[in-house]
This record gives C-alpha cells, structure tokens and sequence, in this order.
C-alpha cells in the first residue's frame, strides 16, 4: 500500500484541496482510501458532496491512525491519501514514519516557507520520504513561473528541500470542484487547473512507487 501524507505545520497551505484531487486521481490506479486525520474536516465537508462512491473516506485520530492503516492494508486498499492536522507535530512525525512520501504543500510566501522549514527538518530527522508542492500560486504568465514564485522555489532548494517541477496555480475551478463533491478532473477535465494537478500526481505516486513501503 502506497501511503501520501499530505503535511504542514502551518494552516491553510492547500492540504485538504490536494488531499481530495489526489484522491480521485489516485482511484484511477487502485482501490483508495482518503483519511481526513485533520479536526477541521475539510476533507469530510468535500466528501459529504460527492456522488461518487470512491475513493473511501475514513476520519482517524492519533489513537485511531494506526488501526485504521492496518485495516486498509489488510483490506487490500492499494492507494492512502492523508489529510494531517498542522500545529500537531506529535502526530505528522508518527504518521511521516509510515508515509511512503510526505508531500509538503508551500503557498509562495514567507510565513509558509517558514512553517516548510520547520517540516522539513521534522521529516530529516525521522529519515521520512519527502517533496515539496508550489501550491496556491499565481498562474504561470508566458510560460514562465512568477518571480514570487521562482523566488520560493530558490530559497527551498537552498535549505535542502526537493521541490516537485511545475506549480498548482490559484484558480477558481479548483474550488468550484470542490464545492460539487468532485475533483477538477472530473469537474472540468480539459482545463489548465486539472492538468496542473495530473501532472503534480504523476509526479508524487512516481515518488511513492520509489520508496519501499513503510511497516
């Protein structure tokens, strides 16, 4: 099983609208479970609109976390999508020591760059699989990534961070996906925003597939 924790100390980086895209995509691949291990329930207010009956959702807390991933291996669930709470550093060290990749979403600005340091040095000293997302970002003007963003992307990769190529943009479809209980493949899969978010999936379950899976 192929376990995608999506992981922030900081609040509202993007990990629940991730958590959900991936999801989806992942479903495509194999039998998935989203677990929404965060108490905001972001990912639980999405599925509650889905009309689809996949990928599962299951809540989980820190006491709960470990059943709940043994029971989804046993029953032969092939993909796991975690939503993590942020300001929980007890609870992403255990769920990054089990994660076959955490995935670390940065919004381009100073306060997420920061709260990614503090992550990262979390996920070195526990040896933990990462990568980190451009997400929320202005969309790419020309081809061309924004300054902002080039400049996010330079100060991670100066502290040692492995940044994924490519951004998720800031765009309205995204959120209207969300809003229907879809992922914006579903919503509107010819868009700019859907092939975004394919080509940052291929990029993580590559990644996934790369690391050998964690008991």
């Amino acid at each position: 099983m192929h376990v995608i924790l999506i992981a922030t100390q900081k609040g509202g980086a993007g990990k629940s609208t991730l958590a959900a895209h991936f999801g989806a995509l992942a479903e495509r691949e194999g039998r998935t479970l989203l677990v929404d291990a965060d108490p905001q329930g972001s990912l639980s207010f999405w599925y509650k609109r889905r009309a689809a009956e996949t990928p599962l959702l299951a809540k989980a807390t820190a006491e709960t976390l470990p059943a709940t991933l043994d029971a989804a291996r046993a029953d032969g669930i092939a993909w796991c999508v975690i939503d993590s709470a942020p300001h929980n550093a007890p609870l992403q060290a255990s769920l990054m020591s089990r994660a076959s990749v955490t995935v670390i979403p940065v919004r381009p600005g100073p306060f997420d760059l920061d709260a990614a340091r503090a992550t990262l040095d979390m996920a070195r000293s526990l040896k933990a699989p990462i990568a980190c997302i451009i997400n929320a970002a202005p969309p790419i003007t020309r081809d061309n990534e924004t300054s902002i963003v080039a400049e996010a992307r330079a100060y991670l990769t100066q502290i040692g961070a492995p940044v994924l190529p490519g951004q998720v943009s800031q765009r309205v479809s995204l959120s209207h996906a969300l809003i229907t209980g879809q992922a914006v493949t579903e919503y509107d899969p010819d868009s700019r925003a859907s092939a975004e978010i394919e080509a940052m999936w291929r990029a993580v379950s590559e990644l996934a597939r790369t690391f050998p899976a964690r008991p």
